[in-house]
Parts: C-alpha cells; sequence; structure tokens
C-alpha cells in the first residue's frame, strides 16, 4: 500500500460566500485526496486531508494559493504532517 500523509489546515482570508468548499471539494476529488472542509465562527475554512504524497502536497498548494476564483487566501495553517498506513475518510465531504 502507498504512503498516505495527512494533516489538518485552515484557510485564513476571504474564504466564505465565495464557494470556497464546494471548490476545495472539487479539486480534493479531482487529486483522489479525502477528508473533510467546513466555515468556522471565524470566518475561516478549516478541515483535513490524507492523500498519496504527490497528490497530498498538490492539495496543499492548492489550499495556499489557488483555493475558489473570487476567494483571497490571505494565510492557511496547516498542522504536522502525519504518516497513516490507510485512509481513515472514504471521500472528501462538506460539512456543516
Amino acid at each position: 500500500m502507498a504512503e498516505i500523509l495527512s494533516c489538518d489546515f485552515e484557510v485564513h482570508g476571504i474564504v466564505q460566500g465565495v464557494s470556497f468548499r464546494m471548490y476545495t471539494e472539487k479539486q480534493a476529488k479531482s487529486l483522489s485526496v479525502r477528508g473533510w472542509c467546513m466555515n468556522t465562527p471565524h470566518d475561516t475554512v478549516k478541515g483535513q486531508i490524507e492523500g498519496t504524497p504527490e497528490a497530498f502536497e498538490q492539495m496543499k498548494l492548492w489550499l495556499q494559493k489557488t483555493g475558489s476564483p473570487t476567494s483571497r487566501i490571505d494565510k492557511t495553517d496547516f498542522s504536522e504532517t502525519k504518516k497513516l498506513h490507510d485512509f481513515t475518510f472514504s471521500n472528501f465531504s462538506i460539512r456543516h
């Protein structure tokens, strides 16, 4: 089994009301990255991602630099990367 990397993230900036979660889900699914994301009461989007090293790094970069077309990313915080033996999520979902 390929190595799976996992971390938590929180995106700061203009990331609510700009379809950020929908685009995050779409991007994650296109990379076969699993996990979840949700809006927070602090006007940020936070979540968790899991993926193979290449997909994981691409997703992290997307969360730092790209986002949804009308979003503005000021800063993205990532927790320490953990190595997993297998996925803990079956897909990527938006939590409410």
